[in-house]
């Protein structure tokens, strides 16, 4: 469960010790950080093929930390730690080498993953003489170096022929997971549908958690149902709101039973939480993102009169392209019958001022076919590669 896209962040906490033990944070700028530990674990006077691929890794390592929250979904108030027994190798205070900074300020951007998946490849590594590891060999990539492998040649030798670099990675700071308010009976986007595709995930290992049956991003009866199943086994409050407690916790167990912190992992495809809508909704879009629409839109048809009612089949129809341009025409935009971010913007903000008084009245409309032999169904209302 996370957001779409990585980026890399302006600063990142590390806790100067093991998980758990009385030591301090320091915040770092992420450049900074990834200097440090490139100069405390290689060699500056090594081959530059060795030098790129191991600092690609401690990159792709560090942003896996921080993409999972693995440690903050943990209950811990830093990113990653200073001992190579969790993590890799942070000396606060140490200086750092000109030929390494150098490689970073060109390499800091850039991070690893497999073929087809979002998350940073969580890139372990071990020195390869002393330790040894299924990870990269760090002398082993100074031999290899030496042999004539380029840095490419070099990270697919130890973690695969589906390792790429996505480069050019956007940088802001960094932000809590959590999209900021609970997500309740009622409401619809991105972050309901990862809720619903890591509570599908998870009641996999879990079975007395039910499976929604669509991950549609409306939080209809069956996602509080399964909240509350979720909620129950582990302990948490069972009210069928996603609050922090539930979202870290689901964090948790979904980066847990995917394996997202190990290196061989299941992956997050690339089209499961794809969630962003495209610029522009118009006549013959289909999917997901258009059943949303006419479901705000139908709910909307019950209090604008202006707006006629539209059957949620996923399809934008005719039907659906009348009601668009009436609500347009009512709201006072350019009536183009196309839902882009305006328009979308203020479908959802006359929906929210009625969506409260639907859930409490129970007259939420269903979707055709999702919820048989149930009339209550209210729908609730994230690179370049080489």
């Amino acid at each position: 469960m996370s957001q779409a896209v990585p980026y890399i962040p302006e600063y990142i906490t590390v806790h100067l010790g093991a998980p758990g033990t009385d030591a301090p944070n320091v915040t770092v700028p992420f450049i900074d950080y990834i200097k440090n530990v490139a100069s405390s674990e290689v060699y500056p006077t090594w081959e530059i093929s060795a030098l790129r691929a191991n600092i690609l890794a401690i990159v792709s390592f560090a942003l896996n930390r921080v993409y999972l929250d693995y440690y903050r979904s943990r209950g811990y108030d830093f990113d990653i730690t200073s001992t190579t027994a969790y993590d890799q190798r942070f000396v606060n205070g140490r200086s750092t080498f000109d030929t390494i900074d150098r490689l970073v300020d060109d390499l800091f951007d850039d991070y690893l993953r497999r073929q087809g998946f979002i998350e940073p490849l969580a890139a372990k590594f071990c020195n390869g003489t002393t330790v040894t590891c299924d990870g990269l060999s760090q002398w082993g990539s100074q031999a290899l170096a030496r042999q004539g492998y380029d840095s490419v040649q070099i990270l697919r030798t130890y973690y695969g022929d589906d390792v790429e670099i996505v480069q050019n990675v956007p940088s802001r700071e960094l932000a809590p997971s959590y999209p900021g308010r609970a997500l309740r009976l009622g409401d619809v986007g991105p972050d309901v549908a990862r809720v619903q595709y890591a509570i599908n995930r998870v009641s996999q290992n879990y079975p007395a958690i039910p499976q929604i049956p669509v991950v549609d991003g409306i939080f209809a009866l069956p996602t509080e149902q399964a909240v509350r199943s979720f909620q129950t086994v582990f302990s948490l409050t069972s009210d069928g709101i996603v609050g922090p407690a539930t979202w870290y916790e689901l964090r948790r167990l979904f980066v847990a039973v995917t394996r997202l912190a190990e290196l061989q992992s299941e992956g997050i495809r690339l089209d499961v939480l794809e969630w962003e809508y495209p610029e522009v909704l118009q006549e013959g879009d289909t999917g997901i993102r258009v059943e949303q629409l006419q479901f705000l839109l139908e709910v909307l048809s019950q209090f604008i009169d202006q707006i006629p009612r539209v059957e949620i089949n996923g399809f934008f129809d005719p039907a659906t392209k009348r009601a668009v341009d009436a609500f347009q025409q009512w709201a006072g935009l350019e009536q183009t019958g196309q839902v882009g971010d305006v328009t979308w913007n203020r479908i959802y903000d006359e929906y929210e001022g009625v969506r409260d008084v639907l859930i409490a009245q129970g007259e939420l409309p269903a979707l055709p076919g999702q919820f048989p032999g149930t009339d209550l169904t209210p729908g609730s209302r994230d690179g370049e590669v080489t």
